[in-house]
């Protein structure tokens, strides 16, 4: 059974939480989800040009990793743009990058990880 899932570092986090098609009511639209860390790292890659090896780095998650959470992210907003869905931002397994946990709902000292994580690699 996989393990849970680590927490991702995002220095963002959007007010706006739906994008949609003009003038259909989301009531009649399918909706897709986009994680918050899924959006963290098409803002890192796409709109700000870092290249994966740094984006990853900022996310705390290998390069390989951020390629899955990259690919699924791009896979999700064309399958909206291409087929008139709407796109949903929200959830995900993230820490915000000023240091605020969401799982342990408390501010992080600087370059500390959070206890479950801390517990996962004492597991390791």
């Amino acid at each position: 059974m996989p393990g849970r899932k680590k927490c991702r570092r995002v220095g963002y986090v959007p007010k706006t939480r739906y994008f949609k098609p003009r003038g259909v009511s989301l009531n009649y639209l399918e909706e897709i989800n986009i994680n918050i860390e899924e959006l963290e790292a098409v803002r890192l890659k796409d709109y700000q040009g870092l290249d994966q090896e740094e984006s990853a780095r900022l996310m705390g998650v290998s390069r390989q990793t951020f390629q899955r959470i990259l690919t699924s992210a791009h896979n999700k907003i064309a399958d909206a743009l291409l087929n008139g869905k709407a796109l949903y931002i929200g959830g995900g397994n993230y820490c915000l990058g000023n240091g605020y946990c969401r799982r342990e709902r408390r501010f992080l000292a600087p370059r500390e990880i959070c206890s479950i994580e801390k517990r996962e690699k004492e597991q390791d």
